[in-house]
């Protein structure tokens, strides 16, 4: 594909028609209330399924099976959206996280071994968040003491995303206790069928498992598992965060803007109790009309920064730009649904896993929501960034 209109309008009919013979017909409600085993099935052959199309890592070099446009990737993340075809959750951190870090920072045996396998179905998880280190992740504690050509880490993991699927860990640890917070940071891969690693689920509220801990308890990572220097983790890590806070937003976007904004003017439409109709009140029209304006700015904002980043044009800040961006509009959105929904909407306490947070179960989306604003950097910290990195303003002052 060179691009053009012509080409790109040709492989929008591919992937429709694609998506006409292989998105899984009433696949939300078959997923609604399924047991951890029925997700990871229906995860991994959805995986399968975007893989045999070439669909699942368009955002890779064409060596790695990816090679896709950034127009391309528009292209094919509005059509799946559109046809409401299910998430890759189980596989998000592999093909995003794990993959940005294994290019821009990985050496080429553990691009060998890990970037086929990702294909091929295996699992990851971030290790990154700490008790006491969320936001200021240079604050964690976990320690990785070098015992000959081999590591030997303690410590805890906090709110690790699908740790209990997880088959590998993109870990932070400290390998240098003595030198200043960002200085002493070492970046591993671990194998979390390791001795001494414990998986915790965390369950909230609505009985969901989401979350968990990660326990390490005298694990042994090989050197072959260190990813760039002994103690420049810091800097590896911000691929990750980049790719959490940038790319991955192309998708997230999309969908907001096509499931998320249809089941919303469904919703509005929908007569409640009495004959009213949110759609009728011109207040609710009102907010109606701005997010969607908001909606198409967000999506103009994701493919900018798909283009700037294939041209190699990206500024610092700009995936912190979007992730705050889509976070905050992701709250206002849900919140919107949940007041125009009515009481009925209360009693709707499970939704699809393979779905995102545009479900059309509004408590349950709106309460999602709220994870947007902490992971990937708070919206303080997105703030920080866009100030000091994006438009050149003071750092701010150490904490005395």
């Amino acid at each position: 594909m060179t691009g053009g209109t012509a080409d790109l309008e040709a492989f929008r009919a591919e992937v429709r028609d694609w998506c006409r013979h292989h998105v899984p017909a009433g696949w939300r409600a078959a997923q609604t209330g399924v047991s951890d085993e029925g997700y990871v099935a229906f995860q991994q052959a959805w995986f399968a399924e975007l893989g045999a199309a070439g669909y699942a890592v368009p955002h890779w070099p064409a060596e790695w099976g990816g090679g896709m446009s950034g127009a391309q990737q528009v292209v094919l993340y509005q059509e799946l959206a559109a046809q409401d075809a299910p998430r890759l959750v189980l596989a998000f951190v592999a093909i995003h996280h794990a993959a940005a870090t294994l290019l821009a920072a990985g050496t080429e045996e553990q691009r060998r071994r890990h970037l086929p396998a990702i294909l091929a179905g295996e699992v990851w998880v971030q290790g990154f968040s700490e008790p006491e280190a969320g936001s200021d992740l240079a604050a964690l504690r976990t320690s990785a003491r070098r015992d000959g050509d081999r590591f030997v880490v303690n410590g805890q993991k906090l709110w690790a995303s699908g740790a209990a699927f997880a088959d590998w860990c993109l870990l932070l640890a400290r390998t240098d206790p003595e030198a200043p917070k960002r200085k002493g940071i070492s970046y591993f891969l671990m194998d979390m069928r390791s001795p001494g690693v414990e998986v915790r689920p965390v369950r909230n509220s609505l009985g969901e498992s989401h979350f968990c801990e990660i326990f390490l308890n005298d694990v042994m990572i090989p050197g072959s598992g260190l990813v760039g220097e002994v103690n420049a983790g810091w800097q590896v890590a911000q691929a990750t965060l980049s790719a959490e806070r940038g790319m991955t937003m192309l998708e997230l976007a999309e969908r907001l803007g096509n499931a998320g904004f249809k089941w919303l003017l469904e919703t509005c439409a929908r007569r409640q109790p009495g004959g009213y109709r949110p759609m009728d009140d011109p207040t609710v029209l009102d907010r109606l009309a701005r997010l969607e304006t908001e909606m198409a700015g967000l999506r103009g904002l994701c493919r900018s920064l798909v283009e700037r980043h294939e041209a190699g044009t990206a500024g610092p800040a700009d995936a912190s730009i979007v992730k705050l961006y889509y976070s905050e509009l992701l709250q206002r959105t849900m919140d919107l649904g949940v007041e125009v929904a009515g009481l009925d909407a209360h009693r709707v306490m499970e939704k699809p896993p393979s779905s995102g947070w545009e479900s059309g179960a509004w408590v349950l989306d709106f309460i999602g929501s709220w994870e947007w604003t902490i992971p990937g950097g708070t919206s303080e910290i997105q703030r920080s960034i866009i100030g000091e990195r994006g438009l050149g303003l003071p750092r701010e002052p150490a904490a005395s």
